[in-house]
C-alpha cells in the first residue's frame, strides 16, 4: 500500500484476518496486502495477527485487532451505491449472511457490527427533485422500506 490518500483502520477483536477474507471475497477489484503480528513486545500475543492490510472496492483499509475496548456503531458507515436490483440484493446478502442484521432505511449491519448503507444510484435524484411531491413520496416509501426495492421507489416518486 501506499501513503497517498487516507486508509480507513477497522478495529477488531480478534477477527481482523477472517474480515478483510471476508470483505475481499466481497467486492470486486480487491486483495489482501501485508499480515503484521504482535511480537514479544505485545500489546497482544505474540505470533497472532496485529494487523491486515486490504483493498476492497479499490479502497484502501488496515484492519487491527486491537481488543474488546471498542465497538463499531452506526455513526460511522459506508455506503454501496448500486446501479440496479440485482446488485443491491446481493450486497445486502452478502453482508447480512453469517450473523449481519438488517436495519431500516438501506442500512444493515454486518456479521462484525460494521454498518453499510445499500443504496440504489437514483435514490438522491429521486429525494431532491424539484417536484416536492415527487421528493415526499419517495422518502414515504423509502422510509418504510429496510432493504430498498428500486421498483417499489420509482413508483412511488411517479405517483404509482
Amino acid at each position: 500500500m501506499t501513503t497517498e490518500g487516507f486508509v480507513t483502520c477497522l478495529w477488531f477483536d480478534g477477527q481482523a484476518e477472517e474480515a478483510a477474507h471476508h470483505y475481499v471475497s466481497i467486492f470486486k477489484n480487491s486483495g489482501i496486502g501485508r499480515v503484521s503480528h504482535y511480537s514479544d513486545a505485545g500489546p497482544g500475543q505474540a505470533g497472532s495477527v496485529m494487523t491486515v492490510e486490504f483493498t476492497a472496492n479499490g479502497q484502501k483499509f488496515v484492519a487491527l485487532n486491537g481488543g474488546p475496548e471498542f465497538r463499531f456503531n452506526e455513526s460511522v458507515s459506508f455506503q454501496i451505491y448500486c446501479d440496479g436490483q440485482e446488485e443491491i440484493d446481493y450486497y445486502w446478502t452478502k453482508l447480512t449472511e453469517g450473523g449481519g442484521e438488517p436495519g431500516p432505511c438501506g442500512w444493515l449491519k454486518d456479521r462484525y457490527g460494521l454498518s453499510w448503507q445499500v443504496v440504489p444510484t437514483g435514490l438522491v435524484e429521486m429525494v431532491s427533485d424539484p417536484d416536492p411531491e415527487k421528493a415526499a413520496r419517495t422518502t414515504e416509501a423509502f422510509m418504510s422500506m429496510s432493504k430498498f426495492d428500486i421498483a417499489a421507489l420509482e413508483k412511488a416518486h411517479a405517483g404509482e
